[in-house]
C-alpha cells in the first residue's frame, strides 16, 4: 500500500479513474468546518410534512401510520406517463436543421417517498435487525410493483442536511422510469463487456477477490459483503454487494432480507461511531434494468459519505475533481481499516444481544 506517492485506480463499474494522493492527508486545514451542535429532535413534529397525521404542502394529510409509510412524491422529478403535462415543444424543433450534438427526450416515470418510521427522531442506525427487515420487505414490494412497469428503478437515501436532505424526518426515495440513468447505463455496459470477455460476472469475481484479499472488507456475512471499494472516490465510501446471483431487489428471498438487515445495521452504526455523529451520506441501490437478460449483473448499493477528517470537516468534490477526475487524500485500505475496527464489535453485539 503506497502512503507517500500518488497513483490512480480505475473504477471497474464505470470505466472512470480516481486519483489517490495519500501524501496530502496531513496537510494543514483551515477550510470549512460544519457546525455539529444539532438540536435534539423530538419524536414527533406537528410541522413536519412527513410525520403521521400532518399535512404536506399540497394539503394532503398523511395517514396516522406506524412504521414505514410510502406515498407519491408531491414534487416529482419525473412527469407521470398519464399526465396532461407533456414535453413542451422545444424551440429547436422549429429549426429545420438541429445540430447532431443536440439531443432531448421526454423523462416520464414515478417518484415515491418512503418514510422509514413514524418517529421523527430516528435514523437507520437506531433500527434493530427485525425493524430493518420489515422496512426492506416494504421497499422490495414497492420495487417489484414499479419494475413491472419501468425499466430502471433506483432506491436511494440522502441522510443529513449536509447531503441536501430537505426534511430531517428519516426517509428515502424511489424513482422509476423507462430510460436508463447515466450511471446505470455505464454499469450495465461495463458489466456486459466483462462477461463477454471473461465469461463470468464482474461483481461476482470482484466480491470473491475482496473476500479472499480481506484488505478492504468492512463487514461480511453469508449473503453480503461490504467493502471500501478498491476504486473509492469518497473518503469512507462503501460498496454493499450480494454474494448470490441476484440481479435486482425483487430476487431477494426472505432469508436474504434478514442478512441484509444485519449488514445495514452494522454499517449504519459503524458510520455513526466513526466520528461520533449522525453520519451523513447519499446512498442508493443499483438494480439490473428490467426486460433484458441480466446474467452480467449483481445487485449492489453505493454509500457516498462526505466527511473527511471529523464530524466537522468534509471532502469537497471541486476544482480538479470537477474538471479532471475524483481525487482522495487517504488510502482506501486505511479507510477500510478504521471502519472494520468499529464494525467488528458492533457485529458481535448484534449477533449476541443482551
Amino acid at each position: 500500500m503506497r502512503e507517500t506517492s500518488s497513483y490512480r485506480r480505475k473504477n471497474a463499474l464505470t470505466g472512470e479513474w480516481v486519483l489517490s494522493s495519500p501524501q496530502r492527508g496531513n496537510r494543514p486545514w483551515s477550510g470549512e468546518a460544519t457546525d455539529t451542535n444539532v438540536e435534539k429532535m423530538s419524536t414527533y413534529d406537528p410541522h413536519c410534512p412527513l410525520c403521521p397525521g400532518t399535512h404536506r404542502s399540497n394539503n394532503i394529510r398523511n395517514d396516522d401510520y406506524l412504521g414505514p409509510y410510502v406515498f407519491n412524491n408531491d414534487f416529482s422529478a419525473l412527469t407521470a406517463p398519464d399526465s396532461d403535462e407533456k414535453l413542451a415543444t422545444s424551440a429547436l424543433e422549429s429549426v429545420n436543421s438541429t445540430p447532431s450534438f443536440i439531443s432531448e427526450e421526454a423523462a416520464e416515470g414515478e417518484c415515491r417517498v418512503i418514510c422509514f418510521d413514524h418517529r421523527h427522531d430516528r435514523t437507520l442506525a437506531d433500527f434493530g435487525v427485525s425493524e430493518l427487515k420489515n422496512l426492506l420487505g416494504i421497499i422490495q414490494g414497492t420495487y417489484c410493483e414499479l419494475s413491472a412497469r419501468y425499466r430502471c428503478v433506483t432506491l436511494f437515501e440522502n441522510k443529513g442536511a449536509l447531503m441536501g436532505c430537505s426534511q430531517p424526518h428519516p426517509h428515502g426515495q424511489i424513482w422509476a422510469h423507462d430510460h436508463l440513468s447515466s450511471k446505470v447505463a455505464q454499469e450495465d455496459q461495463q458489466q456486459s463487456l466483462y462477461l463477454q470477455k471473461n465469461r463470468s460476472a464482474l461483481l461476482a469475481d470482484y466480491q470473491k477477490w475482496e473476500s479472499e484479499n480481506d484488505k478492504r472488507v468492512v463487514f461480511e456475512n453469508s449473503d453480503w459483503l461490504i467493502v471500501v471499494p478498491y476504486w473509492a472516490a469518497w473518503p469512507f465510501e462503501t460498496l454493499l454487494i450480494t454474494k448470490g446471483t441476484q440481479a435486482d431487489f425483487g430476487e431477494l428471498a426472505p432469508e436474504n432480507l434478514t442478512t441484509l438487515a444485519q449488514a445495514l445495521a452494522v454499517l449504519n452504526r459503524t458510520y455513526d461511531a466513526l466520528f461520533n455523529c449522525s453520519f451523513p451520506y447519499s446512498m442508493g441501490w443499483h438494480n439490473a434494468p428490467s426486460g433484458q437478460e441480466n446474467s452480467h449483473w449483481r445487485l449492489h448499493a453505493h454509500f457516498f459519505p462526505p466527511l473527511l477528517r471529523s464530524a466537522t470537516i468534509k471532502k469537497h468534490m471541486v476544482g480538479y475533481e470537477m474538471l479532471g477526475e475524483p481525487q482522495r487524500d487517504l488510502t482506501v485500505e486505511s479507510a477500510a481499516k478504521k471502519l472494520r475496527k468499529l464494525a467488528d464489535p458492533i457485529k458481535k453485539q448484534l449477533a449476541n444481544p443482551l
